[in-house]
């Protein structure tokens, strides 16, 4: 079976200019801007755009296009299972849409370090977070997060394991959550192995959910203060192409 190849653009807010964060801002489309208007911290704002204006430039790059022409479609898969959905207006997973239909983008942000993965005709998600002392809301966190099994595997760990492992499993979750387009509201309908043994999906409660043979997932190396991780949905091979997003932004 032809191995199919998950593009990982990596992006760094320091390394990247203001006028470099401007002309991203300008590729977005009026939505975006909105919402990207309404963050109150100036990090925040320039995370948004340095993710979103790396999608285009990648979708636009993949697709032959112009960033600027390339457009997104948005897919709530849970208010899609409603009888009676919300009328919250445009949100949920983009995909790309007109001459870039077929490819499958997910991307995420922490800290200074922004992901994203592009493939085409399968389902990805992607995760990176920052590890950060949970010392206050470890507790709150873990019922949020993990199942009693995995609870019960982070506390066998020792005390300076813990804080990295879970957010390993956190990242690994947000991007299985992520490529299905459920969205990352139940955590805990996932089941992982624990961070250490091999990467194993042991449950997953979601209609949504592929069936067994169908997913690759991956830690992606982020360094220290990160962890990572990219899901694709297939049964065939999958090779992972870590690229710098300084060679879009050129």
């Amino acid at each position: 079976m032809t191995p199919l190849t998950c593009d990982l653009w990596w992006g760094d807010l320091t390394a990247t200019s203001p006028d470099r964060l401007r002309t991203l801002s300008a590729l977005l489309d009026a939505d975006e801007r909105q919402r990207h208007a309404r963050f109150r911290l100036q990090a925040d704002k320039d995370r948004y755009a340095l993710a979103h204006g790396l999608a285009r430039l990648a979708v636009g790059r993949a697709a032959g296009i112009a960033p600027e022409s390339v457009t997104f479609d948005l897919r709530c898969v849970p208010c899609e299972r409603k009888a009676d959905p919300p009328d919250r207006g445009p949100h949920g997973k983009p995909r790309p849409s007109g001459p870039a239909e077929g490819w499958e983008i997910s991307f995420s942000h922490s800290g200074d370090r922004v992901l994203l993965a592009m493939a085409r005709g399968v389902r990805v998600g992607a995760d990176v977070e920052r590890v950060r002392s949970l010392r206050a809301s470890l507790d709150g966190l873990l019922d949020h997060a993990l199942t009693e099994g995995e609870r019960a595997d982070l506390a066998a760990l020792g005390p300076q394991e813990r804080e990295a492992a879970f957010f390993t499993y956190w990242s690994r979750k947000e991007a299985l959550l992520k490529a299905t387009g459920e969205g990352v509201g139940n955590l805990t309908a996932v089941t992982l192995s624990v961070p250490g043994a091999p990467i194993e999906v042991r449950s997953w409660d979601s209609p949504d959910a592929p069936a067994p043979g169908h997913v690759h997932l991956r830690d992606i190396p982020a360094g220290d203060e990160y962890r990572a991780a990219v899901a694709v949905l297939t049964p065939r091979p999958l090779e992972i192409a870590v690229r710098d997003a300084a060679e879009l932004l050129r």
